[in-house]
């Protein structure tokens, strides 16, 4: 069975920083393993991704202000926000897919990231 447990989120104030973690497990061959969030009332979106050959991509409203890494022996993927603004508050979503079922996304259950300002 496949899971995607996501740890980090939480209450901060604006400028602060947040790091969120996010454990795959029953899962091999993992190509893409990215952050999406969605905050209410909005479509989601991804934040940042990246594949197994280290290749990143983030959503223009994070770059400068977010890291993706990966431990790919651990099937881990984080993602280190800074500076972080009222606006990046939302359900963080962790999301994985293997090489062996591509078009076939696993999701975690989400963590919510809520900036004060």
């Amino acid at each position: 069975q496949v899971q995607l447990a996501e740890s980090g989120g939480g209450l901060v104030q604006a400028g602060g920083s947040l790091r969120l973690s996010c454990a795959a497990s029953g899962l091999s061959a993992i190509e893409i393993m990215a952050w999406y969030r969605q905050a209410p009332g909005k479509q989601r979106e991804l934040v940042a991704s990246m594949n197994s050959g280290g290749n990143v991509k983030y959503a223009e409203s994070v770059k400068g202000r977010s890291t993706i890494s990966r431990d790919g022996a651990l099937n881990m993927v984080y993602l280190q926000m800074d500076s972080l603004k009222p606006e990046d508050t939302a359900v963080y979503y962790c999301n994985a897919e293997s090489r062996l079922a591509r078009g076939r996304p696993y999701w975690g259950q989400g963590t919510q990231v809520t900036v004060s300002s």
